[in-house]
């Protein structure tokens, strides 16, 4: 092989192994929250789980990839291993459409239009079109579409300029003889076939090389099934490296996806091994084409998971039998391996967050009942306030590291909203210890509060236990409905802070009540206050999403002066007009 073939050929793998890369993350990217929903509906369903490995790998382009998120979404208990086995015999099936794209390129007819179906009638068009619509438009989707387009033009070409690199050892002996060698020798096909995978990582792209030698017409069925068989082994240390580090679950996940593998291989190859020196077929002796390659590619994975599909259960028996339980097999909470899959790592901080929201509430509620009980809390209170602090730490650096990503407008402020969240929720966290604080100055002080004060202080709770709720729900659903809610409650609440505390200082001044009880509940009043203002702030994110403007002060100077805030204003002074109706309000 001269020189410049060998560099010629060099170029191309690069191109294309650079052409699949772009033209996957851009059919990520663009598929984007299509595919955060399919995988969010993830449910133990066997076929439901096979049909997303499939429907997501032929997306992404990458077995490799969907493994690697798999094993992602197991580490941080987004899906349990029952799933993650379905998915991922689904992403075997998924990753060879790659090599039925490839194969139109061994089209070869005298009729016109058939010839209009090989890629290299078509990729220059693509990339026309494509950097047009990436240098042109402003649209996201359109860009990614775009870079599709660019991507697959880019693949394409490299498989052009490595079929033309390789042409000229057709004639060449020893070029023959080694895939002499591997027919004759499977086992020895098998090992390059997983070698040579494993060093790019990703068989369809090793499928694709192996095309490109194809061409040249002397690669035999004989020598190119082993290669075929070992690419599906070689393809799992993607997932087998990913899985370094990680938990018990997810070190099996990337386990089932080597065994499936392994399985699927030894079957097969002993299948072979025996339709061969018992029947020794011509066909074996005849050059592979491209379209043949596809074919076997298809078929001995889809032969793989008609064989092992029914025994889903004993493979996950048998992973956890491997590798057993330890004492420790804590989820981690937030997996990097997310980060390259914005939209899907995005739902993976939304499941944290959620936990943060949980913690959140048992704080708030718990300072809540101390108030009303006079029950020192205070220990578990600080629990959860310092959980808080530990979600907001690892949040605020993963959705930061997200944010470096390309992200559409929409995950992006998505992004933005997750962030300013899990602010609010610390700093009620912090208010809820606050007055954690403040009751055990009542127990400490023996402070007693009149009969009217309990009654002002706990339906001024009672409010602000409904607006957390409130402002919880509209988050977590994405509820515009429930988001309008929450202004109009909040409104209310800073009324009835400022009736009581009147009402207080009115106290004050009749010598109803001493100074010391006046200080602690006007600091209680305050937390109160500001626990209010950050649901407030949290419902306020749902609705600035809902027009695409992230100006929360403007957007609420605007709903404030509607009809449907001034409805709802009234609702919730008649809701709780003991406290209002029943205030002196001092001038």
């Amino acid at each position: 092989m001269e020189i410049f073939n060998v560099l010629s050929f060099i170029g191309g793998i690069s191109l294309f192994l650079f052409g699949m890369n772009i033209m996957g993350k851009s059919l990520e990217k663009r598929a984007g929250n299509k595919l955060k929903k399919i995988i969010s509906k993830m449910t133990s369903n066997k076929l439901f789980g096979l049909l997303t490995g499939i429907g997501v790998t032929a997306v992404i382009q990458s077995s490799s990839a969907t493994t690697v998120m798999v094993v992602g979404f197991v580490n941080s208990g987004i899906m349990n291993l029952g799933q993650a086995i379905n998915v991922i015999m689904g992403a075997n099936i998924g990753t060879t459409i790659t090599s039925w794209i490839l194969s139109l390129a061994g089209i070869d007819s005298g009729n016109v239009f058939v010839n209009l179906l090989k890629p290299s009638a078509f990729s220059a068009l693509f990339a026309l079109i494509g950097i047009i619509l990436t240098m042109v438009c402003k649209d996201e989707k359109k860009k990614d579409t775009g870079m599709i387009l660019l991507g697959f033009a880019v693949l394409m070409f490299g498989m052009e300029m490595m079929s033309k690199s390789v042409s000229g050892l057709k004639n060449e002996d020893w070029f023959r003889n080694i895939f002499i060698t591997f027919a004759n020798n499977p086992l020895l096909g098998v090992l390059a076939g997983a070698f040579v995978t494993a060093i790019i990582q990703s068989s369809s792209a090793s499928v694709g090389i192996l095309q490109a030698f194809a061409t040249t017409g002397q690669i035999t069925y004989g020598g190119a099934i082993p290669i075929i068989l070992g690419q599906n082994i070689g393809t799992c240390i993607t997932a087998l490296l990913s899985s370094i580090g990680t938990n018990r679950n997810a070190k099996r996940a990337s386990l089932v996806h080597l065994l499936f593998n392994i399985i699927g291989t030894v079957v097969v190859l002993i299948l072979y091994l025996i339709f061969r020196y018992v029947f020794k077929p011509q066909v074996l002796d005849s050059s592979a084409s491209l379209l043949g390659i596809a074919l076997f590619h298809t078929g001995f994975n889809v032969f793989s998971l008609l064989i092992l599909f029914p025994f889903t259960k004993l493979l996950e028996k048998c992973v956890i039998k491997i590798l057993p339980d330890k004492k420790d097999n804590r989820f981690e909470e937030l997996d990097e391996r997310l980060i390259n899959a914005p939209s899907l790592g995005l739902m993976q901080a939304n499941k944290v967050i959620t936990k943060m929201f949980e913690d959140t509430k048992q704080a708030l509620y718990l300072s809540f009942e101390s108030l009303r009980n006079k029950k020192d809390n205070h220990k578990i209170i600080n629990e959860y306030e310092n959980k808080t602090d530990h979600y907001e730490d690892i949040l605020s650096s993963y959705l930061v590291k997200l944010s470096s990503k390309e992200l559409d407008q929409n995950n992006s402020e998505i992004s933005s909203i997750y962030i300013k969240t899990i602010s609010d929720l610390e700093r009620i966290a912090d208010h809820s210890l606050n007055l954690s604080k403040l009751n055990n100055q009542i127990i400490d002080k023996e402070i007693m509060f009149s009969s009217k004060a309990k009654e002002e202080l706990y339906l001024l709770l009672e409010a602000c236990k409904e607006i957390w709720s409130l402002s919880f729900k509209a988050f977590k659903e994405n509820d515009i409905r429930i988001a309008k809610k929450v202004e109009p409650l909040e409104t209310v609440i800073d009324v009835l802070v400022k009736n009581i505390t009147n009402n207080h200082i009115y106290r004050l001044q009749k010598n109803e009540c001493d100074v010391n009880k006046g200080v602690v509940l006007i600091d209680i009043l305050s937390n109160i206050e500001r626990i209010s203002d950050h649901c407030s702030n949290i419902a306020s994110y749902v609705l600035d999403a809902s027009i695409d403007n992230l100006n929360s002060h403007e957007n609420l100077l605007v709903y404030k002066n509607s009809e449907e805030f001034k409805e709802l204003f009234e609702y919730y002074i008649d809701k709780y007009k003991v406290v209002y109706k029943s205030t002196i309000i001092i001038q």
